[in-house]
């Protein structure tokens, strides 16, 4: 299996397709927000890229639940594992590619505390506390899960509370492991001034393709705004911003503030994934895209 990452705007799709369509390859999305019906332009699907030459490239885990639905890591572990299957079946090469690092790693280091159910009284009392309160509460509990925990954001610090609280009442509870055929990583990391200017020209294509719209209309078929809200970014800034809470101007600038810091976390997440022993090897910035794909075809080959 061939892993492609890096942060937002920075070409993992392109690379993907242009690569699948080289080697007879299928895409497995790891994205958190591509799985949802309906959220094209804020999630970035760009399902144009593929079709390389006038040729489909097939692609898995796009477009598989209702927005307004609940999706999480443990059943996209269930997915991918199912189609990594499938593609096997057909004798083809599964290419991975996304940026949530959550759904990378939880995948490619087989981790079983996915499973873990959800605890939502618990989650609603720590709802109320700032995030500075709850990491120092995550650190007074260590399980096996301590040092893989992603602790970056307030939303994923309660899971990790969470989890931990689960295994110390449950010190038994046996951890599934997953299987994986052999995998190698390859990662795009675009100089920090690059990056920006990606991410900011990219935001600025969504909103003139009518991303206000594309969150208004998911409004109106009746999600609530609480749901998109959950999803973030794009999707929280612009129902934030249709229902009144701040004006046109401040929303832009707040959402391309915040995908500028996303980009930065997924790196550091990235890194971190580095540090727990999977091996990234990171494409050349002074390469273009079609550079990359002879670069992994010939590491492939050797």
């Amino acid at each position: 299996m061939i892993v492609i990452l890096g942060p937002t705007a920075s070409g993992k799709t392109h690379l993907a397709a242009q690569l699948a369509h080289r080697i007879g390859g299928e895409i497995i999305s790891a994205d958190s927000r591509q799985v949802y019906r309906g959220m094209n332009i804020g999630s970035g699907k760009d399902l144009n890229e593929y079709v390389v030459n006038g040729n489909p490239v097939p692609y898995h885990l796009i477009d598989i639940v209702d927005a307004g639905e609940k999706y999480n890591v443990h059943q996209f572990q269930l997915d991918a594992q199912r189609v990594l299957s499938e593609i096997e079946s057909r004798g083809n090469t599964a290419i991975l590619c996304g940026g949530s690092g959550l759904y990378l790693n939880a995948l490619l280091q087989g981790h079983g505390f996915t499973g873990i159910p959800t605890n939502p009284s618990l989650r609603e009392m720590l709802e109320a506390y700032p995030h500075e309160v709850l990491l120092k509460e995550f650190g007074k509990k260590k399980t096996a899960y301590s040092p893989l925990a992603d602790t970056s954001t307030k939303k994923r610090t309660i899971r990790a509370i969470e989890i931990n609280n689960f295994l110390t009442a449950n010190p038994d509870y046996p951890i599934p492991e997953t299987e994986l055929p052999d995998f190698k990583v390859y990662g795009i990391d675009p100089s920090t001034k690059l990056r920006r200017e990606h991410i900011s020209q990219r935001l600025k294509e969504r909103f003139d393709n009518g991303l206000i719209d594309e969150v208004k209309g998911l409004l109106q078929q009746g999600i609530p705004a609480q749901t998109l809200i959950y999803y973030g970014l794009e999707y929280k800034l612009i129902t934030q911003y249709l229902n009144g809470e701040m004006i046109l101007l401040e929303m832009k600038q707040r959402l391309e503030t915040e995908i500028h810091r996303f980009s930065k976390r997924q790196m550091t997440f990235f890194r971190k994934m580095e540090k727990e022993g999977i091996d990234i090897r990171w494409l050349r910035n002074d390469q273009t895209p079609d550079e990359w794909v002879e670069t992994i075809v010939s590491n492939l080959n050797e």
